[in-house]
């Protein structure tokens, strides 16, 4: 397989750290830098790895990188990635693809008429036991599927997760996604309606930080979602993943961050969560490398990052109207 050049643009988002560790254990790719206007949050990033430093994420996208990896504000996805199309770099970008139903059409256009790919960065779509659940599904282990009842709870990160102008939204535009990402892949099936209901229950800050989103999909199947940031920070693990996939003849649960140890210490003063299962960021990772280098098709592609956007879009508009919205 041939090297690649990559490029990150901003470490505004969580996820940007676990991308960089994962790009620094390969020896296919060669890191050309990070861009970061906010050059205190990444100077620890560029000391450890020596890696080349961009004020001016142009600077980097006139390089001759390959693809650039983008996980900057929710509201700057659409302008980062256009202009890395135009430079024609294959982009990565964190989700929620973009914030507005118009942007992410620009984007996916953008990438198409620059002859560039576009894919969204969904990790749970690498987690075994979620492979395994859909694999099920398709084989009909369990009938016809009818209703899912699903959790993706996380603590307040604060910040410009709190700025509607640059997040889009609270809890239901940061969780929503990921698990309606994952409901579109594995039913196979278009979202229809939806209908939500939202709050500020657990921070008391000024956006949502609680929410129940029920969506209709056209098979039939009803989902019901707690997208919420409700976990406090003495909880010993700051999120989790869990479904339960009800269909006519069985039943699927899954839970991701069942897979800890259980700590105790006097130093913590409360009881903590070790993390041992499968790294869905590195797995991500490799996954977007290898489907560059072999010249095929991402397996997670913008159209993706759009149709589980529009689902939460879709939420706050009902949120606003007080009545489900059809899609």
């Amino acid at each position: 397989m041939r090297s690649l050049k990559i490029g990150m643009i901003s470490f505004a988002h969580l996820h940007a750290v676990s991308y960089l560790q994962a790009l620094m254990q390969r020896n296919d790719i060669e890191l050309i830098g990070i861009a970061d206007e906010n050059k205190e949050r990444v100077e620890p990033f560029i000391r450890q790895y020596g890696l080349p430093y961009y004020a001016d994420y142009r600077e980097l996208l006139a390089s001759d990188a390959d693809a650039v990896i983008i996980s900057s504000e929710n509201s700057r996805h659409a302008e980062l990635t256009i202009e890395a199309a135009k430079q024609k770099k294959h982009v990565l970008c964190e989700k929620p693809l973009g914030i507005s139903v118009e942007e992410m059409r620009r984007m996916i256009e953008a990438c198409k008429e620059n002859g560039v790919q576009l894919m969204t960065s969904f990790p749970n779509r690498y987690i075994p036991m979620v492979i395994e659940a859909k694999q099920a599904i398709e084989r009909g282990e369990i009938g016809r599927v009818a209703a899912v009842k699903a959790t993706n709870k996380g603590e307040m990160i604060g910040g410009w997760f709190n700025d509607r102008e640059l997040s889009g939204g609270g809890s239901i535009i940061d969780h929503t996604v990921h698990v309606m990402d994952l409901l579109n892949w594995m039913l196979r099936s278009k979202a229809v309606e939806v209908y939500a209901e939202a709050g500020s229950l657990f921070h008391g800050v000024d956006i949502d930080d609680a929410g129940m989103v029920h969506v209709k999909f056209a098979n039939g199947v009803i989902a019901a979602l707690d997208a919420s940031w409700s976990r406090t920070r003495a909880f010993p693990y700051k999120r989790d993943l869990t479904m339960e996939i009800v269909g006519t003849d069985g039943v699927i649960s899954i839970d991701y961050f069942a897979q800890i140890n259980e700590i105790y210490s006097e130093a913590g003063g409360y009881a903590e969560w070790s993390y041992w299962g499968d790294n869905k960021d590195e797995l991500l990772i490799d996954d977007f490398i290898t489907c560059l280098q072999e010249g095929r098709p991402v397996s997670i592609t913008g159209e993706d990052g759009y149709h589980s956007t529009v689902i939460a879009l879709a939420a706050y508009e009902s949120i606003r109207l007080k009545k489900p919205v059809k899609l």
